[in-house]
């Protein structure tokens, strides 16, 4: 549970360091956000990984999670267009990590037909 809060912490440190970017175009303060947000960020994904997390489970949900968050806080805050193919897009990152995340528990459960030996 401890690495998913990681994870999560991390997207959203990520997020607020990419938006951070824009903000610094008109305010040089923000760059102190950007910084702050990309190490912690960094930060919180190898606490993920040091806790248990898979590196293709957690690399995959944070970089996909930040591409989908960013386009929607963009929006909401810059008020960047999110075109139709965007949000398709952006199903279509969902459905990934959805799947990624599905294929990692298939993955660690033994096979039906699989002979567990124990001694």
């Amino acid at each position: 549970m401890k690495m998913w809060l990681f994870l999560a912490a991390a997207i959203v440190l990520e997020v607020t360091g990419s938006l951070a970017l824009k903000a610094a175009l008109d305010n040089p303060f923000f760059y102190a956000v950007v910084v702050a947000g990309f190490i912690g960020s960094f930060a919180c994904l190898f606490k993920s990984l040091r806790n248990g997390m898979n590196l293709g489970v957690g690399y995959g949900i944070w970089g996909a999670c930040g591409v989908a968050l960013t386009a929607a806080m963009s929006r909401v805050i810059f008020g960047e267009p999110i075109t139709l193919l965007m949000g398709i897009g952006m199903a279509v990152i969902i459905a990934g990590v959805l799947l990624i995340e599905f294929g990692s528990h298939m993955a660690q459960k033994p096979a039906h037909n699989d002979v567990v030996v124990t001694r």
